[in-house]
């Protein structure tokens, strides 16, 4: 399926050779330049018209813009190997002598996949620019159309091959996101070409069958990415551990003519259904032999395929870095203790929380960084002392002195001693009452932990990793083990299912015989770090873990650029981190221009008491750069009369900016001559080396809340369509992630622009729609639009296009979100990475301090002004998949664009055709 409507393309070249060979190839096959003005420029960004007329070559007009633009990153190059009819797009050329035109190809010599069947010739082919070009001689409306990956999906999947079917189920405790799996396995399901079974009530809907096991349709769907829990049910199945009940389910999805399941649970769902595929073959010969089917039947159902997805809370699972689920909890978590700090700050209370994880202390662990908890008690990590009470009580005896009103003390329903005696919330608050003379409460959160709408994190991994369940399906072979769909990296992976099962079960068993060191190797990579990072910048305040004098340093903290989540909870971990370490942390206020006037502060422990949960920026922030709007010798002055022996920027692309001019004023400022830092904090997550930047998380959950409503609004009205703009500058990023987590219609991003017939396409493609839809109901839908995507085709515009456009179909409203997506509380993932990225780039600073420190005091003389000129000591410290990494700024300039303020590359432009095709491209076009 091809959309229509299209006589008009834009194509990017990103060096003049790559122009220069565009040009030609397409005058190869009969365009003619009508405009060129790349004679004119020898600028960066030129263009160049051709045009194709209709007549014997082609069956109507095309006209390409043909623009060389250095700031365009080069587009990707389709592996040879791949049906490049499953690329996300493709132009297609109806023309009428295809001979000719394979003879052209075949003098360029140029690849060529050939799909030709029942007399229609499509020629795939790349052009220069790697574009994926369609030779066909099926005549259409107009020459050149766009086709989506869900229309080429369709039309590859179900060309030469039964239709699969797939059943999804989930089982086991609830997780928020469970919606969002079996929505997107519905959706691309369908758009692969395979029916999709939804199997009710768990385990005990495939032994039930009949209305338990459901087919559905692309419109079952409409609305449950902002559901919680699961709408298909779940339910505790001890029938589906007998053979009988396996049985039963082994005949229902026989005789609909399913062998594909995909499992959406927990570990003990996941032992299960693994189980059920190791049982299969004598399952089906004994329903064969006993006549319950036929032999046809048997011969074409003797394999079972298993996919499984973690739906965990807990974040239990071994071989993945997160479970779905996790991060809501983890949110909800939050809410609740920051909630709960207001009444104990009143009241100088303490507080005992309990939390759910019975062999996984990841949500308490997670919960205590992002809360400034004073104590954590997890499974894993079992207090070492025998009177672990006394060592609690002078933690939090500590923390009072020290001027604190309340105490948080957070407990895993799983805690335990080094004897492997359960420590509960009850018996800590009476030591806590008796010992301390605390007035003490406890709160155990239970189910609330469960509740609530899913968190941006856990829409987005729920829908990525059920696309690529489906795909495992479809590529599974008999031979093939059942795999379990994870992340690592920040990459979605595929592990052995029951391998992965295993080390999970050993993680309890490792707690059972008391190696707890091998409980915390058999979490993920970072959990250890955390850990660590929590002790030495909550716990910690007794100068245990202080360096030598002689290595000390004073260290100053500043804001850059707009204000983001995280920049305060980053400011708490590097004080009480420097503190801790005997530094002297110095706050700057209010930027460089702060600096420039020498408005600094010293910290205390105190001073930063409570920063996790505040968002904005608590030293002030703004845009101004040194050398640029900022004088650089008052910089430099302030630098050294201050004493500033290191320098922590925490900021996003102006801060970026910052940290190179510093660099590159060294050679004329000595007191600049020090290790200097920059922490990525930005919404829009444009600062290259990082995958993420502290704020990013933060708006995209405002954002996703905002949509939320905006949905309910849109469907409420019935026919409505609102073109939300979000913030992002010249960065797709927001639109395109919190655009997946929503259910966007679709994204204009700066990255792919807009022009006419972009929108006449999603013109029509919301006018068949709303052709589809029920006249009295209708799924609220929403468009986002980058704020700096197009000066022409702002929001208004837009709106008004489709309003016009819409006719009596549907209407179209405006909604610019503004600063509300900086938002008001950091979320819990800003948090925890604040305060990982702090503790390390302190770190870092020592590193690149030490050498020199060290050597001045060992031959006596004074502490040097200039302390490192390493072109490594200027770094950005970004988040690499589950690693902290510190690249110098002089190599990441190579990979910056300057000019639209952004990495080259970006990691997230492969979500971009997901929005596409769960938007139902293809599908309804």
């Amino acid at each position: 399926m091809l959309s229509q409507g299209l006589s008009y393309v834009i194509f990017n070249a990103s060096s003049c050779d790559d122009f220069k060979k565009t040009l030609n190839f397409y005058q190869t096959f009969g365009f003619k330049t009508v405009a060129d003005k790349s004679h004119e420029s020898q600028s960066e960004e030129r263009t160049a018209w051709l045009k194709l007329d209709s007549g014997d070559a082609c069956a109507s007009e095309i006209t390409i813009k043909l623009v060389l633009n250095a700031s365009v990153v080069a587009q990707r190059k389709p592996a040879i190997d791949v049906d490049w009819a499953l690329e996300e797009s493709a132009v297609v050329l109806a023309v009428k002598e295809l001979d000719a035109v394979k003879s052209k190809l075949a003098e360029l010599s140029v690849t060529v996949q050939d799909h030709t069947s029942d007399g229609i010739a499509k020629l795939y082919v790349l052009d220069p620019l790697n574009n994926i070009i369609v030779f066909s001689n099926k005549p259409a409306t107009n020459c050149c159309h766009r086709a989506t990956s869900a229309a080429a999906a369709v039309e590859s999947a179900t060309s030469g091959r039964k239709r699969q079917k797939i059943a999804v189920l989930t089982s086991g405790g609830d997780a928020p996101g469970m919606n969002a799996v079996v929505r997107a396995t519905v959706r691309y399901g369908i758009a692969k070409g395979c029916d999709i079974f939804g199997v009710y009530e768990g385990y005990q809907g495939l032994i039930d069958g009949g209305e338990r096991l459901k087919k559905m349709e692309w419109k079952d769907v409409r609305g449950w990415l902002a559901v919680g829990g699961t709408t298909i049910g779940t339910a505790r199945c001890m029938g589906f551990k007998t053979r009988e009940g396996r049985l039963q389910a082994a005949e229902n999805l026989v005789k609909n003519g399913i062998d594909a399941l995909i499992v959406c649970g927990g570990d003990g769902s996941l032992t299960g259904a693994d189980l059920f595929r190791a049982d299969w073959p004598g399952l089906v010969d004994e329903l064969k032999s006993t006549g319950r089917i036929s032999q046809e039947q048997a011969d074409a159902y003797h394999v079972l395929t298993i996919v499984g997805l973690v739906g965990s809370i807990d974040n239990d699972m071994s071989s993945t870095d997160i479970t779905i689920g996790a991060v809501t909890s983890l949110h909800r978590i939050c809410e609740a203790v920051d909630s709960v700090s207001t009444t104990a700050l009143s009241h100088s209370r303490a507080f005992v929380i309990e939390v759910m994880g019975r062999h996984c202390g990841w949500l308490a662990l997670m919960a205590g960084i992002a809360t400034g908890a004073d104590f954590v008690f997890i499974p894993e990590k079992p207090p070492q002392e025998d009177d672990w009470e006394t060592t609690m009580c002078s933690v939090v005896e500590r923390h009072r002195h020290l001027g604190k009103r309340k105490t948080v003390v957070i407990v895993a329903e799983g805690a335990i001693d080094k004897n492997l005696k359960p420590i509960k919330a009850d018996h800590l608050k009476d030591i806590l009452t008796n010992r301390l003379g605390l007035d003490t409460r406890v709160t155990i959160l239970g189910h609330t932990q469960r509740g609530g709408a899913p968190a941006y994190f856990d829409r987005l991994l729920a829908t990525t990793q059920s696309i690529e369940a489906v795909d495992a399906v479809l590529e599974s072979t008999p031979d093939t083990p059942s795999p379990m769909i994870g992340m690592t990296d920040n990459k979605i992976t595929r592990f052995p299912l029951m391998k992965a099962v295993a080390l999970t079960h050993e993680v309890a068993e490792a707690i059972g015989q008391k190696n707890f060191a091998r409980a915390m190797e058999l979490r993920d990579p970072q959990f250890a770090e955390e850990y660590d990072a929590y002790n030495a910048t909550t716990i910690l305040d007794d100068s245990t873990i202080s360096l030598p004098k002689h290595q000390q340093l004073r260290v100053g903290i500043v804001h850059v650029g707009a204000p983001a989540g995280g920049m305060n909870a980053a400011t708490r971990t590097a004080v009480r981190y420097c503190l801790n370490r005997g530094h002297t942390p110095i706050a700057v206020s209010n930027g460089f221009a702060g600096l420039s006037r020498g408005v600094t502060t010293e910290m205390t422990w105190m001073s930063v008491d409570g920063w996790t949960a505040l968002g904005g920026s608590e030293l002030g922030t703004n845009r101004a750069v040194p050398g640029e709007d900022v004088d650089m010798g008052l910089v430099a002055y302030q630098m050294q009369k201050q004493n500033i022996q290191a320098l922590l920027v925490i900021g996003g692309f102006e801060a970026y900016v910052a940290i190179e001019k510093l660099g590159e004023a060294r050679e004329k400022y000595p007191s600049l001559r020090v290790p200097i830092t920059l922490i990525p904090a930005t919404i829009s997550n444009n600062v290259p080396g990082t995958d993420y930047s502290l704020g990013s998380d933060t708006s995209l959950n405002a954002i996703v809340n905002s949509c939320d409503a905006i949905v309910q609004s849109a469907q409420s009205s019935r026919r409505r369509v609102f073109v939300v703009e979000v913030m992002g500058g010249r960065s797709g990023y927001l639109a395109v992630e919190s655009g997946l987590a929503v259910g966007a219609m679709t994204v204009y991003i700066p990255e792919e622009g807009i022009n006419l017939a972009r929108l006449q396409s999603d013109v029509q493609h919301l006018r068949n729609m709303y052709a589809h839809d029920d006249p009295d109901k209708s799924e609220g839908r929403i468009i986002l639009r980058t704020e700096d995507v197009s000066k022409t085709y702002t929001t208004d515009v837009i709106s008004n296009i489709l309003k016009e456009e819409g006719d009596e179909m549907f209407d179209s409203r405006t909604a610019v979100l503004g600063h509300i997506q900086q938002g008001i509380t950091p979320s819990p993932l800003d948090r925890i990475r604040a305060t990982r990225l702090a503790m390390r780039a302190i770190k870092f600073m020592e590193e690149h301090t030490t050498e020199a420190l060290c050597t001045a005091y060992e031959s006596g003389s004074p502490v040097p002004i200039e302390l490192t000129n390493s072109k490594e000591s200027v770094a950005v410290a970004g988040i690499s998949g589950h690693s902290v990494i510190f690249e110098p700024v002089c190599a990441l300039m190579a990979v910056t664009d300057m000019k639209n303020r952004k990495p080259r590359t970006a990691w997230w432009s492969e979500h971009r055709p997901i929005i596409d095709l769960l938007a139902g491209r293809g599908h309804f076009d």
